[in-house]
């Protein structure tokens, strides 16, 4: 997008899909839907006019017209308007955030394509490193029947990895979700194993040794993709 400044903020579901579809891109939107193989709209829209629309929107709308957007933009079902739903949420502080976490959790369960799924775990992380506490309810996802609820355990979770000097919190929330992945090492689902193997992964750039241990006591229960993946910056 080159005219940012033209941009207007929506002021319902119908103007933001509008903004959206200005910006489609011929023959896009089959590659996506052959891509993507999941049954939905698709509007053929660039990933980064998504970010340069949400971003604006989300600077310019008060966070509960940003909550109302982003749940009629969720309920829309278009791919789009469901990545741009989860980027509206995508904030590091946000004060009273409670509206905003019940509406990601309220998702969840609606997840079938890891693309969405993904950006949807962004926001979430954001509000789980806020509140950690939240890891309570993260934890009856691991023992969900939906494949996508018990990989989001682990995606939504990725920042508890990624710090170099954690505090003792981050450090409590590492050991629970490792005993997740012991929990989950041999579920048969390709993606629960990429998710396990990517937040062990992610772990070992700043914890090898505690990844180390985790493969060699519950390494052989995972699948060998997942193993050697999860190995890969280990020495």
């Amino acid at each position: 997008m080159n005219d940012l400044e033209n941009v207007s903020l929506p002021e319902n579901e119908e103007d933001a899909i509008n903004a959206l579809r200005e910006h489609v891109v011929e023959g896009r939107a089959e590659e996506m839907a052959a891509y993507h193989k999941v049954d939905r709209p698709y509007l053929g829209v660039p990933n980064p006019v998504l970010n340069d629309l949400s971003t604006i929107w989300r600077r310019g709308l008060p966070l509960d017209a940003r909550v109302a957007l982003a749940g009629d933009l969720w309920a829309s079902d278009i791919f789009e308007a469901r990545v741009t739903a989860a980027k509206l949420l995508t904030q590091a502080r946000i004060k009273d955030d409670g509206q905003v976490w019940d509406l990601i959790v309220s998702w969840v369960p609606e997840f079938d394509s890891w693309a969405i799924a993904d950006h949807v775990a962004s926001a979430g992380g954001r509000r789980l490193t806020a509140h950690p506490e939240r890891l309570d309810q993260i934890d009856a996802w691991t023992k969900s029947d939906h494949m996508w609820t018990r990989r989001a355990a682990f995606v939504f979770t990725l920042p508890f990895g990624k710090s170099r000097h954690p505090s003792e919190t981050e450090i409590a929330a590492r050991k629970r979700i490792l005993g997740w992945a012991v929990d989950l090492a041999s579920d048969p689902e390709w993606f629960v194993q990429k998710a396990i193997a990517w937040w062990l992964r992610d772990l070992s750039r700043h914890a090898p040794e505690q990844v180390h241990d985790w493969l060699t006591e519950h390494g052989d229960a995972l699948k060998p993709f997942a193993r050697k993946e999860a190995a890969r910056h280990l020495p």
